[in-house]
């Protein structure tokens, strides 16, 4: 009786329900690590690559996704970003007040004698939330795994990969620390509140560190007689850097940040990586001699004064520097430097293969493009043997595409990440010739805003422009008025960049924020932290 009934629920439910693999078959395989099979399959058990070749069998167990016309590639990796991370409270700032007695409260309660932003031992692993949903825009993208660190400070902290999936913070976890990331930055209202100072700190640090270590091992062969060293988390989390078991990663992409990292990688002989990168190629054969690697962003710089006949002309040093970062990749290339793609920052994660398909118009190869998505970062970050590759063995992070993936006209129609397989929906079609009517015209107007910084909240205007998806206008607050960059509409939710000047220093900030009717809120993210803002719109 119960094998007949067994039977009969079996004739009801999908065979998906009893299948303990999928085969991904009739696709064309890029596997980057080797040659392009022009049709195979891929076969995925317990969240590895079971199988993969032109002559695999498809197991009986498994659910088939016919995949005839469409390519498999490893899935795709963002080599810095901060998804996943919960949002930090904002750093107090200096001077007289609450902000120096809090910080003082803050080092009083920390195991290191350094200020907040001075920290390297702060972990991404630690700030991680739990969640799939706050990963679909970029699985939609295609991508399956990203280096995710924190962006406030000089020490940005340690880093970790992460899978974009899983039910709870261990499972999405593949390699933590990654590394130790670090900004030419400043604290504002405290030492150091420069960029010399800055440097000079982060040397004396390294410095500490050596004797810190020393003292460590002098008291370890030895302990009778000597006084014991004292504990400090900020320099013991730099000693595995010292000792070059994990990279460290400078945020440049001027000439002359990257020449700064590489004299202080080199005199403490450090694994250097720069992330940004955009003026790496200046010093391709510096890096190569140390054999540094980039993190190259795909956030291209654009125009960023109002394009109207009174604006100012820009400067013939930036528009050279326009023209030369989508260049930079291929010359990274040809010199032999080891780079990697991240999205550095952009709001709109499609301008990434479309950047990267603007690389390989200014002379690097597809193949490689394809490879610095995928393979590249996973080898720099030392996980290339369990991911990056389509491969016997390693975690089944898979994107699946009809059409090329750096192709303005791609769909992505399959994203495995450990193995779990997500479909993204297809964007709604927009009517021929529509021009900002609809739901996205809702978005545009004035709103008179409140943004909630702790102790001083700031009021100020937003005002919308759209076009179509394309947000427009500017930022206006006591600080002054901030055109906004990249801006984008999404149904009812609106994301752009600006930059703010505060403290005689400028500040990018990123906004993201929901309207409901007449009424807006969200958040604005800075170096500094995140705050929330909420408004209405002027009648």
């Amino acid at each position: 009786m119960k094998l007949l009934l067994f039977a009969f629920a079996a004739l009801l439910l999908p065979a998906s329900a009893f299948a303990q693999s999928t085969a991904i078959t009739n696709a064309r395989i890029v596997t980057v690590s080797g040659a392009t099979i022009e049709r195979g399959t891929v076969v995925i058990r317990d969240g590895l690559i079971e199988a993969v070749g032109a002559g695999v069998n498809v197991p009986a167990d498994a659910r088939v996704i016919d995949a005839a016309g469409h390519t498999v590639y490893p899935g795709f990796f963002d080599a810095v970003t901060s998804l996943g991370l919960q949002t930090r409270p904002a750093t107090p700032q200096g001077g007289p007040g609450g902000g120096q007695a809090a910080q003082q409260q803050a080092a009083a309660q920390s195991n290191s004698r350094y200020p907040a932003g001075l920290r390297p031992e702060d972990a991404a692993a630690d700030e991680l939330r739990a969640g799939e949903a706050q990963f679909e825009q970029a699985r939609n993208a295609g991508f399956t795994t990203a280096v995710s660190v924190g962006r406030t400070g000089i020490f940005n902290g340690r880093s970790a990969v992460i899978n974009l999936a899983g039910e709870d913070v261990a499972g999405m976890i593949v390699k933590s620390p990654a590394a130790i990331h670090v900004s030419f930055s400043s604290l504002g209202g405290q030492y150091p509140g420069s960029l010399m100072g800055t440097i000079s700190a982060m040397r004396q640090m390294f410095l500490d560190a050596k004797r810190h270590q020393e003292l460590q091992k002098m008291y370890a062969a030895n302990p009778r007689g000597m006084r014991r060293p004292d504990a400090d988390a900020s320099l013991e989390a730099l000693i595995p850097v010292l000792d070059r078991q994990i990279p460290i990663v400078f945020t440049a992409n001027r000439e002359i940040e990257i020449i700064r990292a590489i004299d202080l990688a080199k005199e403490f002989n450090l694994r250097l990586i720069i992330a940004g990168g955009h003026e790496s190629w200046k010093v391709a054969d510096r890096l190569k001699a140390i054999d540094a690697a980039v993190l190259f962003s795909l956030n291209f710089p654009k125009r960023t004064t109002a394009a109207s006949p009174d604006a100012d002309p820009e400067s013939l040093e930036m528009l050279r520097f326009r023209a030369e970062v989508p260049k930079a990749a291929a010359k990274l290339a040809q010199a032999g430097v080891r780079f990697a793609f991240q999205s550095g920052g952009m709001t709109n994660l499609a301008d990434f293969s479309a950047n990267a398909a603007m690389a390989v118009q200014n002379g690097l190869s597809a193949d490689a493009a394809v490879r610095a998505m995928t393979l590249s970062p996973a080898e720099i970050f030392g996980i290339a043997d369990r991911t990056g590759s389509v491969e016997t063995g390693k975690i089944a992070n898979l994107t699946v595409v009809k059409g090329d993936a750096l192709a303005k006209d791609k769909v992505i129609t399959h994203v495995f990440v450990d193995g779990k397989l997500f479909e993204p929906k297809a964007p709604p079609a927009r009517p021929a010739g529509n021009t900002g009517t609809g739901p996205a015209s809702a978005v545009a107007g004035t709103y008179n805003i409140t943004i909630e910084i702790p102790g001083q909240p700031l009021t100020g205007t937003m005002n919308f422009t759209v076009q179509g998806e394309i947000l427009t206008g500017n930022l206006t607050t006591q600080l002054g008025a901030a055109p906004i960059r990249n801006g984008r509409v999404t149904g009812n939710r609106i994301s752009f960049a600006a930059t703010v000047e505060f403290g005689g220093a400028n500040i990018d900030i990123q906004v993201s924020g929901t309207i409901t009717g007449n009424r807006i809120e969200g958040s604005i993210d800075s170096p500094q932290g995140a705050v929330p803002f909420s408004g209405t719109r002027v009648p």
